[in-house]
């Protein structure tokens, strides 16, 4: 899970993993502080609560499966690669969300919560915690297109098994071309 490089990789793919590994960090940090700082809210009675601190739990999940499809082989990523993605899409749309509703509706959100913290230390650290989303709503849409660029790469470019079918994209994109030279004018492109 460490920053383990392949050489026989670009060097711009090894620079998209390294970024994507160490967002993937950030995100860690940034989703466990947000759920140090949802505790130190004490809400643990509501159910609310609980599942605040659960969208934490599930974006640290996402964060650690992605990094363990950038440790993987391309054979056996594409496990790893789709919970990484549903993880994220699904974590990110939550923490963007609840972000907003931290940013808009403050008291409402905090007297939900059944928190025992005086009012105003509860309005500051829960507006903490909404930055905090917020950092982790955007990082985790980078982590997305992070993803995507290393799975295209991983296809394209040419990881163990990926030549031959480079050779079969070329052959018939030719195959393709050669066979539009026989149609009529108006259906060549």
């Amino acid at each position: 899970m460490g920053l383990s490089i392949d050489d026989s990789r670009s060097k711009s793919h090894r620079r998209t993993h390294q970024v994507f590994l160490l967002a993937n960090y950030v995100l860690i940090g940034g989703a466990t502080s947000c759920a140090f700082l949802a505790l130190a809210l004490r809400l643990v009675p509501s159910l609310c609560g609980a599942f605040f601190i659960l969208l934490h739990a599930l974006t640290v999940a996402g964060a650690v499966s992605g990094c363990c499809a950038a440790a993987a082989s391309a054979k056996s990523s594409g496990r790893w690669y789709g919970a990484h993605m549903v993880a994220t899409v699904l974590t990110a749309i939550f923490q963007g969300a609840v972000s907003v509703l931290i940013f808009t509706r403050t008291s409402d959100f905090l007297t939900e919560l059944k928190s025992y913290v005086r009012e105003d230390d509860g309005a500051l650290i829960l507006k903490l915690a909404g930055g905090l989303c917020a950092m982790i709503f955007c990082l985790e849409w980078v982590v997305l297109l992070l993803a995507f660029v290393l799975r295209y790469h991983a296809f394209v470019g040419g990881n163990n098994d990926s030549g031959a079918r480079n050779a079969t994209i070329r052959s018939s994109a030719k195959v393709q071309d050669e066979d539009l030279k026989d149609w009529p004018w108006p259906f060549q492109v």
